[in-house]
Formats: structure tokens, C-alpha cells, sequence
């Protein structure tokens, strides 16, 4: 397959002089292969490193930051490729990594992501909070991991070394067939960062394809690379586009299982319309829970992060009529299937079973 494997960089000029030689040598390895750095209007000295230590690099510069989803969105109307591979800069990749990605890839047409194991740079036996070994959601929209819940993290001792079809896989190494990226669009423009991957593997899953983790392929993430975890941005780019990611999918979700269940198209669409909006009534009372925490806490920043994450997401939504929800069911592909939502509050579970989580979510998850 002709592979283009597209760094999105923005300011990050010490993480391509580490780990861009590397990604170099590894892909060279893969025929048909090549990497390309699409830069955010960087304003360190990242277009100087790329044409000065990279020059050989084709290279795309934006004249400004059009954030995660923009960026790649344009970047790829630029890139004539049969596999985008969506590559973050502050990732260190093995010699073989691609490899096992484009192989799974050619032999699995029904697949239409996937992603490598993605450990962390620091602890190289952990699994990294971004993706960790490919990821669910819970009842309530919130995301979780195969070796990451909340922020608790586990050793990958072989636990996951079987590939398997996930939810969602990390945007910070993903690789994703051209022809399904341009059939859905692309990544949500609305978002700018974060969530437009669990976003755009749920659409990819409401059209027939899979999402796989194929764990023969390890990369290593430092993560926060471009926003701290600490950064009241990054909390409210996270819970806007979590109620956008919500209002774009569940309704068609619900109405597809109830549709399988042996209700006719127009009543699995109103049981399903009806019941996505009761789950985004509830998940906007516990947003507004956490809201108080922070209140409460004297975190004033965060608490302003979600109230605004709140209004801004609701002038945002652009949540499908009962009408469109219905046609959808009568022109869905026969393969829509979404898999990997965990039937319980990965909150509540994560307080009361502590490190025995992981073990409860892969019981639970191998009974679906």
C-alpha cells in the first residue's frame, strides 16, 4: 500500500530532532512508504530544522495554526496515499513498527483504522495515557483504555496481545484507509484537538468498518507534548468536544440496537433519538458535578473552562432529526456494528474497584 506517514507539528522543534531520524530510518524499511511534517505555522524553529537537518523531508507549512483536525484535514487534501498514518511528533517508533500496521491493513479490507500499542516514553513497560492498547467509552460518553482508566495506567505484561476490534484508537499513532478518511470527511473541523479520533472511529463503525489494535506494533509517547494535562484549554477542548462527539453519534448508536433488536426503522429511530437525548441530559448533570468540584476545590480557571466547554458545545451541536437518524437506518451498510462501549460509569467503577478495574472492564468486555 502507498503510505504517506504525516507528522502535525506545531512548536515542537526538540521532539523533531530526537524522534524524526528515527521514524526515517523505520519507514524506509516499507515499501511505498514515505513521511511527511505538515507544520501548524510553528513559530519556534521547526521550519529551520526541517529544512536544514530534514531537507529531503517534503514538508506542507500552513500561514496558521489550524489545530489537530483542521491540519490533517488539510494536509491530506495535499497527499496522494492508499494509508494516512497520523503520527504525533513527540512519538519514538521501533525499527519494525509499520510494518505489522500496513500488513493488517492489506489483509483486513473490512478494517478501517489501526493503531499500534502505545506505551510510554518515560516508563517503557507502562501503557501511555493517550491510547494506551486501543480504547472503549462507558454508558456515558466517558473514554477509557485497555491499560488506562481515568489516570491510572497499567504494565503491559502481554495482557493485550491478541489484536482486537476496539471503540476508539489513539489519534497520536493511527493509521487510517484514505478512501474512508475523505468518504466521512475526515476529522470534525468543530473539535480543533482532542476527542476527533474517538469521534471519527465511532463514524467509521456507524459505516460498516473496524477499529483494530494490532499489538505485534509498539510505539512510545512522551505525551503533552503540545498542552500540559494541567491547562484549563486542554479541559475545555475535552468537554466540549466530548458533548459534540455524543450529540454527532448516539442517536443512530441507540437506533441501530434497537434496530437489530427487530424494531421497524421508524420506531428503532424515535426509541433512539428519545433515548440519546436522556443520556446527554444526564451526562450534562454530572458535567455540571464537576463544575462544582472545581468551584468548590478553588480551581476558578477549570470551573470557567467547563461553563464556557458547555456553552460553546451547544452552539456547536448539530445533533440528527429523528428524520435523518431513520434514513440513516435504511441506507446503513449491513456491516454497522459499534463495538466497545462498556455498559457501566467507568467513575464509579474505578472508586470502588481500584486496581482491580482492568480485570472487571476485560470480564465485562469479553461478555459483549
Amino acid at each position: 500500500m502507498k503510505t504517506a506517514v504525516v507528522i502535525l507539528n506545531w512548536n515542537t522543534e526538540g521532539f523533531l530532532k530526537e524522534f524524526l531520524p528515527g521514524l526515517l530510518r523505520s519507514v524506509e524499511k516499507v515499501e511505498g512508504a514515505e513521511v511527511i511534517v505538515a507544520d501548524n505555522a510553528s513559530t519556534d524553529g521547526s521550519l529551520k530544522v526541517m529544512s536544514e537537518m530534514f531537507p529531503q523531508v517534503r514538508t506542507i507549512a500552513f500561514d496558521k495554526n489550524h489545530g489537530f483536525t483542521g491540519g490533517y484535514n488539510k494536509a491530506f487534501e495535499q497527499i496522494d496515499s492508499d494509508l494516512f498514518v497520523l503520527i504525533n511528533s513527540d512519538i519514538e517508533v521501533t525499527p519494525d513498527w509499520l510494518t505489522p500496521i500496513v500488513s493488517w491493513m492489506e489483509e483486513h479490507p473490512e478494517c478501517g483504522a489501526c493503531a499500534p500499542k502505545l506505551h510510554s516514553w518515560q516508563e517503557r513497560d507502562r501503557f501511555e495515557y493517550a491510547g494506551a492498547a486501543g480504547g472503549y467509552i462507558d454508558r456515558y460518553g466517558y473514554p477509557l483504555c485497555r491499560g488506562r482508566v481515568l489516570k491510572r495506567l497499567e504494565t503491559d505484561n502481554g495482557q493485550y496481545d491478541s489484536p482486537a476490534d476496539v471503540f476508539w484508537a489513539t489519534g497520536a499513532c493511527l493509521a487510517v484507509r484514505s478512501e474512508v478518511y475523505r468518504r466521512l470527511g475526515g476529522l470534525d473541523d468543530r473539535f480543533f484537538a482532542h476527542m476527533e479520533e474517538i469521534d471519527l472511529c465511532w463514524r467509521m463503525q456507524l459505516e460498516g468498518w473496524k477499529v483494530t489494535v494490532v499489538p505485534e506494533s509498539v510505539v512510545y509517547h512522551v505525551g503533552g507534548g503540545t498542552l500540559p494535562a494541567t491547562s484549563p484549554f486542554k479541559l475545555y477542548l475535552n468537554f466540549r468536544n466530548n458533548r459534540l462527539m455524543l450529540s454527532n453519534n448516539l442517536s443512530k448508536t441507540f437506533a441501530l440496537e434497537f434496530l437489530k433488536a427487530g424494531l421497524p426503522e421508524h420506531k428503532a429511530a424515535l426509541k433512539g433519538h428519545r433515548k440519546a437525548n436522556r443520556v446527554l441530559t444526564f451526562r450534562q448533570l454530572l458535567d455540571a458535578a464537576s463544575a462544582a468540584v472545581y468551584l468548590l476545590t478553588f480551581k476558578a480557571d477549570c470551573f470557567k473552562a467547563v461553563l464556557k466547554a458547555y456553552k460553546d458545545s451547544t452552539k456547536l451541536m448539530r445533533k440528527p432529526a429523528k428524520s435523518e437518524v431513520e434514513d440513516y437506518l435504511r441506507s446503513r451498510p449491513a456491516t454497522a456494528q459499534v463495538r466497545g462501549i462498556y455498559p457501566k460509569w467507568i467513575i464509579l467503577q474505578s472508586i470502588f474497584k481500584g486496581e482491580k478495574v482492568f480485570e472487571s472492564i476485560r470480564k465485562t468486555m469479553q461478555k459483549k
